[in-house]
């Protein structure tokens, strides 16, 4: 398979994503790239597209009008900007797999960013339509009912579950939430080949991603290098942290450190990221 191309099930490739005129894109669905360009989206998301090309993404993974949408641990609400105004105006439901209030473990911070989230989304049916927020754990139950949804997208969270073995809960969890054929979405940032994926850098390699969603019942349907960045080297003295967004400049949980020089860390941009779409087998 050529790398920088498409991969199907099947076996057949497509032209490479940077071979296909820009207009293939824009004519894709004039509500998203109105979303992305007009939505209500802070000038620092909007000035990250260069780095995660939203537009190009979701029509990889097959986004449509209508959708019933669960986007995993949202966060501030990058995705969520996007999401939640394309499905409000094409009568579809944005679903935030948020913290999970029911674990008696889950920290005062966890809680805080869940409430700080709902504040914003919940309850403004106009723009972002009817948002809802479950919990989504290590002991959460049902993400949305059997066979109700038609797309999961996991953004840079992958990394974060390999210790105990919670990735096979997780990919489980979106298993049982998907529809027959529905879309698992996974962006996350990549490690060398044969990487130690518990090393804790923040990068994980491809195939252990891959070979986990197999395991949970996926079928791997296509590849992209849409997120690629091969300046990305992958050796830096505080994991994928060093670079942007994040640009940490000290070990975590310690104060940043201002002699710290961000430059060519800065220049390199941000990570080299896997773009994968599996469907429910």
């Amino acid at each position: 398979m050529d790398r920088r191309g498409f991969m199907l099930g099947a076996g057949l490739a497509l032209p490479a994503l940077a071979a296909l005129p820009s207009a293939a894109w824009a004519a894709g669905d004039a509500v998203l790239r109105d979303v992305i360009e007009n939505g209500p989206r802070a000038p620092a998301d909007k000035a990250r597209d260069v780095w995660r090309h939203p537009e190009a993404s979701l029509l990889f993974w097959g986004l449509k009008p209508g959708m019933t949408v669960i986007d995993v641990s949202p966060g501030s609400g990058w995705w969520t900007d996007i999401l939640a105004p394309y499905l409000a105006r094409t009568g579809g439901h944005y679903i935030a797999a948020g913290a999970d209030l029911a674990n008696p473990k889950l920290s005062d911070g966890a809680r805080k960013d869940r409430a700080a989230f709902e504040a914003k989304y919940t309850g403004h049916p106009q723009l972002y339509g009817d948002v809802t927020v479950v919990g989504f754990g290590r002991t959460s139950g049902p993400l949305a009912p059997l066979g109700s949804v038609d797309l999961v997208l996991i953004s840079r969270e992958v990394h974060n579950w390999v210790e105990d073995s919670f990735v096979d809960k997780a990919f489980t969890d979106f298993h049982a939430a998907l529809k027959p054929r529905g879309v698992l979405a996974i962006e996350d940032h990549r490690a060398p080949a044969g990487a130690d994926p518990k090393k804790g850098d923040g990068y994980i390699p491809e195939s252990y991603v891959i070979d986990h969603a197999k395991a949970d019942g996926f079928v791997l349907a296509a590849v992209s290098e849409i997120n690629a960045n091969p300046n990305d080297t992958k050796d830096y003295p505080f994991g994928v942290w060093t670079l942007p967004p994040t640009r940490r400049s000290a070990p975590g949980g310690q104060p940043p450190n201002p002699a710290f020089d961000h430059a060519k860390y800065d220049a390199i941009g941000e990570s080299d990221r896997m773009t994968l779409k599996f469907e429910k087998a």
